[in-house]
């Protein structure tokens, strides 16, 4: 027995779905074996799949019903379902086995339910039949539109671009099944754009279809439509929005918007003045916009124009310095063009765009202009003040032509006049100085602050004023045995004339040493000559020096000659010719020393040693002022004072504690005569009982300190013998609690105690003669 499932309406067509189909097949044999193999009769129950529309919006719909062959209609058989769905997606009535779908199915969610089914006798409480599994799909309806996934959509395309170019491809999406009719097949249609772009309806590809040009607009905004169904009526559909940019080719050339431009320039503008800017526009951005400006007519050569790569500008520079006297206006003529054009481009680049630019020249107040950039005199030596070198001339280069003023700077020797005439202020030598570098310096009368400055370059030329000398100082010597005829000396000389030849030199013995001369000269006739000996042996104990006279003659005109001693020393030799006693002359000659070179040696140490001596001098000057108590007036120093303090019971101006580390306290003693007490003080005072080492120790080491301290004040001396010590066995010398009267002393002691018990010997004594 073959059970059916009624299905709902699919497409307004009424369905009947066979359980196991209209044939039989594998399983349903499998059932019969089965069925056949019991007892009992017993038909076998079996179903495959059920088909279920998706959208469903019933709360309760009938799926399909379940039954069994064995179902005789007593309600004796309870139909069960089982399985992921059922009895939350999936009802069935428990009698009749109808099936029932309790939500909405959804093909896009799930679309495929594989639950099992089972009888069971509700008499005996077991199952009819063994448990099947079966399968619910669910058909998809067309409840998706297309949408498009990779949104937003942006196209960046070449202005110009020729019609076809492709631009992008969008690509939309939808999630009905595509197996299932038409529901996923979608058609693309171009909403927006028109006319220049276009889409292919099956691929989604956005082509140009005409040329658009990017200075006119540079973006454009295109909506594409995707429909499913391939368009047809009850289609869904959806759409997106593509941004598609021009970018910039060279299709535009530089243009300049002003066909004139006026520009002035200063003549005092020195070369590289940037003297105004030009300006041309480019409709094209980036590199493309990118200019050369150029000069195209200048015959003046005057100026140029190089670009400013950062701001396009056409920068106007001076070339050369311009002169309004001269001229006062000029006209050039400038074109520019792009810097990258390709050649696909270039027929947009065919003719440059020129400008023309005026340039007015400003007056200035100019210098005095010289009419050489330098000048050159010549003028001989000795001649007189007063004597013309040259002239120099400068005019003012303005319409007023301002009276011109000159002036030498720092110079003693030339002068100037108003009318630019260089004259001689002392006689020149050429031997001083053969060149002067001046300084001409020409001022505006009109205005002074108009200064301009050459230089002037004055040759001293030569006369042969100088006679020649010997070219150094010979120190020579012959020995006493030595043969007529033998050379001691080569001698040569100098000219300090300048010559326009070259010097060439005479040399001659005077006329006594020719006649009467123990030696004789050669010329060699290269400016050098050679004495010789004129006779055989010398003596040096009767004739020690010679002194022989030589002419020497220029070859300047008027020549000039002048008489050179050379000294010839005669020395002891031996036979092998080895001076014995001249070495102080060999010496002197091979270290190449000189009398002057000696006698400046000598003053240097002179000079040195009487510094020394004079610094010593002011050092024991100085000395003797810092320490006054050894003066005369140093007893004005000490009555200054008027104080003599209260002996050797007052302790407080001077503690003794810290300078000892203990003190015996000795008796203290009658007061003795003065007298006594005055004589015995200089044997005692270093002698203060059993820690007088240590007062000898510091009262030598201050004395030292003092008498070697240049800068100690006289207080210091007179602090450190203030102190005598606890205890000291001298009496104070303080006139209180004396016992005696100093009337009837004698101090004529005082003067055998020493120079510093001098002006204390002589204060008392004076002072007793007194009141005697």
């Amino acid at each position: 027995m073959n059970c059916y499932l009624l299905l709902p309406f699919m497409l307004g067509i009424p369905l009947l779905w066979p359980c196991l189909g209209a044939t039989e097949n594998s399983q349903t044999k499998k059932v019969q074996q089965l069925a056949g193999s019991h007892l009992r009769v017993k038909r076998g129950w079996v179903w495959n799949q059920f088909f279920v529309p998706e959208e469903m919006n019933t709360t309760s719909h009938h799926v399909g019903q379940l039954r069994s062959d064995l179902d005789n209609g007593n309600n004796s058989f309870q139909y069960k379902l089982l399985g992921a769905g059922a009895g939350s997606t999936f009802i069935i009535d428990e009698r009749t086995g109808d099936i029932y779908a309790i939500q909405k199915l959804d093909r896009e969610e799930r679309s495929l339910y594989i639950l099992r089914a089972q009888v069971i006798d509700i008499t005996t409480g077991r199952a009819v039949e063994p448990e099947s599994e079966f399968v619910i799909k669910v058909s998809d309806i067309n409840d998706n539109e297309p949408k498009f996934l990779d949104e937003p959509y942006e196209a960046i395309v070449p202005e110009m671009s020729p019609e076809g170019t492709l631009v992008i491809q969008v690509t939309a999406s939808d999630a009905d099944d595509p197996s299932s009719g038409n529901n996923a097949r979608l058609l693309y249609s171009l909403l927006q754009g028109q006319p220049y772009f276009s889409v292919e309806p099956t691929t989604g590809v956005i082509r140009i279809s005409s040329k658009m040009d990017r200075e006119l607009q540079d973006e454009y905004w295109v909506i594409i439509q995707a429909k499913d169904m391939i368009g047809q009526p009850g289609a869904l559909s959806g759409t997106t929005s593509v941004l598609i940019k021009l970018s910039d080719v060279n299709d535009n050339k530089p243009i300049f918007k002003e066909s004139l431009y006026r520009l002035t320039v200063s003549e005092s503008a020195p070369t590289g003045t940037s003297i105004g800017t030009i300006m041309a526009y480019d409709n094209d951005i980036g590199e493309n916009a990118e200019m050369d400006y150029s000069i195209e007519e200048d015959d003046s050569q005057t100026f140029d124009i190089i670009t400013n790569h950062e701001t396009q500008e056409g920068i106007v520079i001076l070339k050369k310095k311009v002169n309004f006297e001269h001229q006062n206006h000029y006209g050039i003529r400038a074109k520019v063009k792009n810097h990258h054009v390709d050649e696909q481009l270039m027929k947009y680049h065919t003719e440059a765009s020129t400008t023309f630019i005026k340039i007015q020249v400003e007056d200035v107040d100019e210098p005095p202009l010289f009419l050489l950039p330098y000048y050159v005199f010549e003028i001989f030596e000795e001649t007189p003040q007063g004597s013309f070198v040259g002239m120099v001339s400068a005019t003012d280069p303005d319409n007023r032509k301002s009276p011109i003023r000159y002036s030498i700077t720092r110079s003693k020797v030339f002068n100037i006049d108003d009318n630019g005439t260089i004259t001689t202020t002392n006689s020149l030598d050429r031997e001083i100085s053969a060149w002067y570098n001046l300084s001409i310096t020409a001022t505006e009368k009109y205005n002074i602050e108009q200064i301009s400055s050459i230089p002037v370059y004055v040759q001293v030329l030569n006369i042969n004023d100088h006679a020649p000398e010997f070219s150094q100082y010979y120190e020579t010597y012959v020995c006493e045995n030595a043969g007529s005829g033998q050379v001691i000396q080569t001698i040569s000389a100098v000219d300090r004339d300048e010559s326009l030849e070259e010097h060439h030199f005479y040399f001659n013995l005077s006329v006594e040493d020719t006649n009467y001369s123990s030696f004789t000269i050669i010329n060699n006739q290269d400016n050098t000559a050679v004495i010789l000996t004129n006779r055989t042996g010398f003596n040096l104990q009767e004739e020690p020096i010679f002194y022989i006279s030589i002419l020497i003659a220029d070859n300047g005109i008027p020549s000039l000659t002048s008489t050179n001693t050379l000294t010839i020393h005669v020395c002891d030799c031996d036979d092998s010719g080895s001076t014995q006693t001249c070495q102080y002359q060999q010496l002197m000659l091979s270290m190449g020393f000189k009398t002057e070179v000696i006698i400046a040696i000598l003053i240097c140490i002179t000079v040195i040693f009487g510094f020394i001596f004079l610094t010593l001098g002011l050092k024991q000057r100085r000395k003797q002022i810092l320490f006054p108590e050894k003066s005369e007036d140093f007893r004005e120093n000490i009555f200054r004072y008027d104080d003599e303090g209260g002996g050797e019971e007052d302790t407080e101006a001077f503690d003794v504690a810290a300078l000892r580390s203990s003190t015996i306290m000795r008796e203290r003693k009658t007061r003795k005569s003065t007298s006594a007490e005055i004589r015995s003080l200089y044997r005692q005072s270093l002698q203060v009982g059993p820690d007088s080492a240590i007062f000898r120790k510091f009262i030598l080491e201050k004395l030292e300190e003092a008498d070697t301290d240049p800068c100690a004040p006289p207080f210091d001396s007179l602090q450190t013998y203030a102190f005598e010590g606890t205890g000291s066995l001298a009496g104070s010398l303080s006139s209180l609690e004396s016992a005696v009267s100093d009337q009837d002393e004698s101090y004529d002691y005082l003067n055998e105690l020493g120079p510093r018990f001098k002006r204390l010997a002589c204060m008392f004594g004076s002072a007793v003669q007194s009141n005697n």
